[in-house]
């Protein structure tokens, strides 16, 4: 049956523009913009609600092999559906990691099995993410994987990477690169400045990550990879990043939403559900970052979802465990950035969706005739208070709880299939 999603809101991050108009699905494809319902079709009103392509979110940790009790890719699919988003990217820093066809091709069929939203995997770039052997790029790619990433686990030696990203850029493989030089960044708890001083707690200076942005950078422009920096989170390493690009390189770089939203004197009282890797920055640095993304500068906006129990995050702020959950929260958390005038919904889900789907290759982000009918429907305006107890993750471990939020989402589509939601 074909469905007509009438009187919506319709943000289109292809063109930059929203504005009213209707939206005809069918066959799991968008089938027409501002279109008549053709004869027999299902006709929703959606009261004037805003549409737009569904979020691809890159950099999902889903605990499903070794953490079940964490996360699952059940758990995870419906969390997800709940925040709109269409199309999970999981990393590989599972237990045991992803770095052979064999376990890739596990977690996909499970995740097919399990989930009601689209879960796709990166791949690690070196196998047991131990940073020196680099794993089956080739066949990793035909088993599935959409990226290559060792994540926070950075690979210090530049002989390796080098060698990994050449296979790559052979392979045209995209390597996703975690900005932090790790000899400075080892054991922090806090970004450095007068905060991480009168707390009392081990820091990183911001210079870590612009040292580790251009080590990377740097092999890059050696090997011509295909190269996203998974979080820039400091103006200091914005300059960097804005040369690389100027000059060519196929270099991309996102942002987590915690990023963007806080600052380190949220951590106040030693909050462990504000402790995240990389730390919360300045607001100096928030606001630079803010306007990287505004500018297109920094191309993507995430969740960097990461489960954690409440025995890891009950630790004085230094033991605690890093990480916190998102995939409910990143929508109506990122609409404090159009509320506050930063940017508008088209720029925001050119971050949230059409710049992830692009850099991925995948046929998403994008509300145009032939495109998957994958959506989000949502209240931009609507108010709420965030109850964690009441999320769908298995771990509840959000800088959010408790927190006045607005937008809320009102019915997600995968393949023109409703998932969550009740039209």
């Amino acid at each position: 049956m074909s469905l007509h999603l009438t009187n919506v809101r319709l943000i289109d991050p292809e063109k930059l523009a929203e504005g009213s108009g209707a939206l005809l699905i069918e066959d799991g494809l968008i089938a027409g913009l501002d279109t008549q319902a053709p004869k027999g079709a299902r006709v929703v009103d959606c009261g004037g609600l805003c549409l737009a392509p569904g979020i691809v979110d890159i950099g999902v940790k889903i605990c499903e092999p070794g953490e079940r009790h964490k996360e699952s890719f059940r758990s995870a699919g419906l969390a997800a559906a709940a925040g709109g988003i269409t199309t999970i990217v999981a990393r590989p820093d599972t237990d045991p990691a992803i770095d052979s066809p064999e376990t890739l091709e596990f977690v996909t069929r499970r995740a097919a099995e399990a989930s009601p939203v689209r879960i796709r995997h990166m791949a690690a770039l070196t196998k047991g993410r131990a940073g020196r052997e680099m794993t089956e790029i080739g066949f990793l790619l035909d088993a599935g994987a959409v990226a290559f990433s060792d994540g926070d686990r950075v690979v210090t030696n530049a002989k390796v990477l080098s060698r990994a990203m050449a296979y790559a850029k052979g392979l045209g493989a995209l390597v996703i690169g975690h900005p932090q030089d790790p000899s400075l960044s080892q054991g922090a708890a806090a970004t450095s400045g007068k905060f991480a001083s009168l707390r009392g707690l081990p820091a990183v200076s911001p210079m870590a990550e612009r040292m580790g942005l251009d080590r990377d950078i740097a092999l890059v422009e050696m090997t011509g990879v295909r190269y996203h920096a998974d979080q820039i989170t400091t103006s200091r390493a914005l300059p960097a990043l804005e040369r690389a690009k100027k000059n060519g390189f196929d270099v991309t770089a996102g942002v987590s939403i915690h990023h963007l939203t806080l600052n380190e004197l949220d951590v106040g009282d030693y909050r462990t559900f504000f402790k995240v890797k990389p730390p919360l920055r300045s607001e100096d640095d928030r606001l630079a970052v803010v306007e990287a993304v505004a500018s297109g500068l920094i191309d993507v906006i995430s969740s960097m979802h990461t489960p954690q129990d409440e025995e890891s995050k009950r630790l004085p702020f230094e033991e605690a465990a890093a990480g916190a959950v998102a995939l409910e929260t990143l929508l109506p958390a990122a609409m404090r950035l159009v509320h506050a005038g930063a940017m508008d919904l088209p720029q925001l889900f050119r971050a949230l969706s059409l710049n992830p789907a692009r850099r991925l290759g995948l046929p998403g982000g994008r509300l145009a005739e032939g495109a998957p009918a994958d959506l989000v429907l949502f209240d931009r305006d609507a108010p709420f208070v965030l109850d964690r107890f009441k999320m769908l993750s298995k771990s509840k471990n959000t800088p959010f709880d408790g927190a006045k939020m607005q937008g809320k989402v009102r019915a997600t589509f995968v393949d023109g299939k409703q998932v969550f939601g009740d039209l």
